[in-house]
């Protein structure tokens, strides 16, 4: 095979990963096309507010977002924050005995764990409601993934149903009846990460949306 047949198949491969893959927080060719919003950039908390209960709590840590300390919540304020159907996607990180969460259907408040839903984030700590379960709604007691180890964390919300998925495979699904009222009735809203203790470490990166 010629050098220059060679060449034109590497430049062929490399344009097809770079159309497919992205580095981190970031979106491929593919996922800019077919409607994907970025909400982490990796570097700071621009389009996210954090509130004034602990602060402290929250920061970044190589690119992704890192969640230990007392209660906290971040934010996401940019403009996916009022979304009613979607596909999330985020990548996690717990760290042994962490416990932790991402909110959706929900609006900023400046302090205490706020309405809406809550995936659960937990593999290790000792609250028997692990990652996947929709907290207090549907819930999942064995843990899906490990510690110390990146998982793809996916919710789909779809008029009254919602999907969890971990690495690729569904854990719970959700469907809310007509008489669910109160501040856990799906609605619309934007997504918050929590900080929940001092002993937990949680890390989250890659943080996407897309509306369906």
């Amino acid at each position: 095979m010629k050098k220059t047949s060679i060449s034109l198949i590497l430049i062929a491969l490399f344009s097809l990963s770079a159309n497919i893959f992205a580095e981190d927080n970031t979106l491929s060719k593919s996922e800019k096309s077919d409607g994907w919003i970025l909400l982490f950039n990796g570097k700071d908390f621009t389009d996210w507010k954090i509130d004034k209960w602990n602060p402290d709590s929250l920061s970044i840590e190589k690119g992704a977002i890192r969640c230990h300390g007392k209660p906290s919540m971040v934010y996401y304020a940019g403009e996916a924050k009022n979304v009613k159907d979607f596909h999330f996607v985020a990548d996690v990180m717990t760290k042994p005995g962490a416990n932790g969460g991402i909110f959706f259907h929900t609006k900023y408040q400046d302090k205490g764990w706020p309405i809406g839903h809550e995936a659960q984030i937990n593999m290790t700590q000792g609250d028997p409601v692990k990652t996947g379960s929709v907290y207090i709604v549907k819930k999942h007691l064995e843990a899906p993934a490990k510690d110390n180890e990146w998982f793809r964390y996916e919710i789909i919300v779809k008029g009254n149903r919602v999907e969890t998925k971990v690495n690729g495979k569904t854990v719970v699904v959700y469907e809310e009846g007509d008489d669910v009222k109160g501040p856990r009735k799906l609605s619309k809203g934007t997504f918050g990460i929590q900080a929940h203790d001092p002993g937990s470490v949680v890390l989250v990166k890659n943080i996407k949306v897309k509306a369906l």
